[in-house]
C-alpha cells in the first residue's frame, strides 16, 4: 500500500472525535418530557441522580421510591428521568403517553427528559458523558438496563453507578446522597 493511500484511508475512515460533548455536566440543555428544556447549570451546588426510565420494565415501580427520594432530598437533590427504549422495548410510548404515566401512576415531580437512547450509535451526547471517563473523568461505563442510576456529586463530578437492582432508596444510595 502506497503511503498515499495509506494516508487518504486513514483520512476518510477515523472517526471523527466526538466536539458536541460537553465538558462539564452543567453544560447540558435537554428536551424535557413536556417539550420545554431542562438547563443542568441550575443544579450547579446539587447533587444530580440521573436514570433512564421504561415503563413497561420490572424496575418500573422504582418510580415510586424516586420520587420519595426527590420529595425528601429536594433541597440538595435532583432526580432527572430519561425514557430510554433500548431494552426489549420496554418504553414504546410517545413522551405524551410516558408523561400521562409516570403522573398518573407514581405521581412524578422530579424532571423527566424527552425520550432518547443511552447506547449503541445514537447514544444521546449527556449518556456518551456518563458512560466515558474520557468525559466524565470517572470511568466507563455501559448501561446494562433499565433504572439504572449515575450520581453527579455538587461539583459536577460523577462519583457513582448503581445498577439497575440497586433500589434508589438503598443504603448505598442514601449513603452516597448524604455524603
Amino acid at each position: 500500500m502506497s503511503l498515499c493511500t495509506l494516508l487518504l484511508f486513514s483520512f476518510f475512515f477515523t472517526p471523527k472525535p466526538q466536539t458536541d460533548i460537553p465538558e462539564s455536566i452543567y453544560d447540558f440543555k435537554v428536551v424535557g418530557l413536556d417539550g420545554g428544556t431542562i438547563d443542568f447549570s441550575q443544579f450547579k451546588g446539587k447533587k444530580i441522580l440521573i436514570v433512564n426510565t421504561a415503563s413497561k420494565c420490572g424496575f418500573t415501580p422504582q418510580y415510586k421510591a424516586l420520587e420519595k427520594l426527590y420529595e425528601k432530598y429536594k433541597g440538595n437533590l435532583v432526580i432527572v428521568g430519561f425514557p430510554a427504549n433500548n431494552f426489549f422495548y420496554q418504553e414504546p410510548g410517545s413522551n405524551e403517553k410516558i408523561a400521562t404515566f409516570c403522573k398518573e401512576n407514581y405521581a412524578v415531580t422530579f424532571p423527566m427528559a424527552a425520550k432518547i437512547s443511552v447506547k449503541g450509535k445514537s447514544i444521546a451526547p449527556i449518556y456518551q458523558w456518563l458512560t466515558e471517563k474520557k468525559y466524565n473523568g470517572y470511568g466507563d461505563s455501559h448501561v446494562k438496563w433499565n433504572f439504572q442510576k449515575y450520581l453527579v456529586n455538587e461539583k459536577g463530578a460523577l462519583v457513582h453507578i448503581f445498577y439497575s437492582s440497586t433500589a434508589p432508596d438503598s443504603p448505598e444510595v442514601i449513603a452516597a446522597i448524604e455524603q
